[in-house]
């Protein structure tokens, strides 16, 4: 059974599924696509990157020098697309078993279904 991704690993591989991506590139991808929820500090986002490369989910895909500066530029592997496709389908099933338990509350007269979460309203 796989191991659940944790959400800043689960949105760099999701910035990388279109186009490779130099570090700057994939910290504000993962920010857009986290509704800026996740924020990656530079040092969290290599880490993070140095891992994924050696569980063969990432790979450099090329380095360019700009304004003197090396940038690199990576890109999902087919093995970290199919990682980020097994936790897409988990995460799936989990948002389907929650959301018939709600409609099943939601009939039987309860309330809390699908308006905001408390103390995010």
């Amino acid at each position: 059974m796989p191991i659940p991704l944790r959400e800043p690993t689960f949105f760099i591989l999701t910035a990388l599924t279109t186009e490779p991506l130099h570090g700057y590139g994939i910290v504000r991808t993962v920010a857009e696509l986290s509704g800026d929820r996740v924020r990656l500090q530079a040092g969290t986002l290599y880490g993070a990157l140095d891992r994924l490369k050696e569980d063969g989910w990432i790979e450099l895909d090329r380095e360019d020098v700009v304004d003197g500066r090396l940038r690199r530029y990576y890109r999902l592997t087919d093995t970290g697309a199919g990682v980020l496709a097994s936790e897409t389908v988990r995460l799936r099933a989990n948002a389907d078993a929650a959301t018939a338990g709600l409609r099943a509350r939601a009939a039987r007269g309860g309330s809390g279904g699908f308006g905001p979460a408390p103390g995010l309203a």
